[in-house]
């Protein structure tokens, strides 16, 4: 036997249905976005006097940004590589940077006495 709180025969959201209830709908406006895959994305918009229409929008297909040009959509984002900390600390300092830094750490650690 089921138990718990839930009144037997309903959902959650369950309510009465239909506009007369809720009131009227908000008048809409649909606008086609392309991306470069060619996908069709036509989200619906409230219109209003002062509306403003984003330029791109996220294709939900593929992810690619897309416009309202069907001829010229969008170009894809360039993904850059992942890149290390050792990559970055390479583009800040030079080679002789990196050695004169070595040589210290290392005169450290043998004036300490840890390393022979």
């Amino acid at each position: 036997m089921a138990s718990g709180n839930a009144i037997r025969g309903s959902r959650v959201g369950a309510g009465p249905m239909g506009e007369a209830e809720r009131g009227d709908s908000a008048p809409r406006v649909f606008v086609s976005y392309w991306c470069s895959n060619r996908h069709e994305t036509r989200p619906s918009f409230a219109q209003e006097s002062g509306l403003v229409l984003p330029e791109t929008w996220d294709c939900p297909r593929c992810g690619l940004p897309a416009g309202q040009d069907e001829k010229n959509p969008p170009a894809p984002p360039k993904v850059e590589p992942y890149k290390t900390h050792l990559a970055y600390v390479k583009e800040r300092r030079s080679d002789a940077d990196g050695k004169a830094i070595l040589d210290e750490a290392l005169t450290t650690l043998r004036d300490r006495g840890l390393i022979v």
